[in-house]
């Protein structure tokens, strides 16, 4: 079976596009990198450094240093798919970024958005 090919874009190519979307809502980049760094363990030196290498998705979650033991309270519908019930671990993890993104552009509470 072919892999989707977001596991094969980017992530350089895509956090220009996350930022840009919370910044447009008054969000800034250190809250978007809190919430990376939520999720994945990577801290935003790491972050930064895994977009100037330009590694792709599967490499940026394969690598990432933890996923969150939270990361199963996200809940909800993103691209048409509940996150919770998506079946690939990868996409699964894609996905819960998405979600987090999308949650601090529409003014969601950090606090709210990381779960605690």
């Amino acid at each position: 079976m072919d892999k989707p090919r977001i596991f094969s874009i980017s992530f350089a190519s895509v956090y220009p596009l996350y930022l840009q979307k919370v910044e447009k809502k008054g969000r800034t980049k250190a809250e978007l990198d809190e919430i990376i760094c939520w999720l994945t363990g990577y801290d935003p030196a790491t972050i930064q450094k895994q977009i100037d290498i330009n590694i792709d998705f599967e490499t940026f979650f394969g690598d990432a240093p933890q996923i969150n033991q939270n990361a199963s309270k996200i809940t909800g519908v993103i691209c048409g798919y509940r996150v919770e019930e998506i079946d690939d671990k990868l996409m699964q993890k894609i996905r819960y970024l998405d979600k987090l993104v999308d949650e601090l552009a529409k003014g969601r509470q950090l606090e709210k958005i990381l779960r605690k």
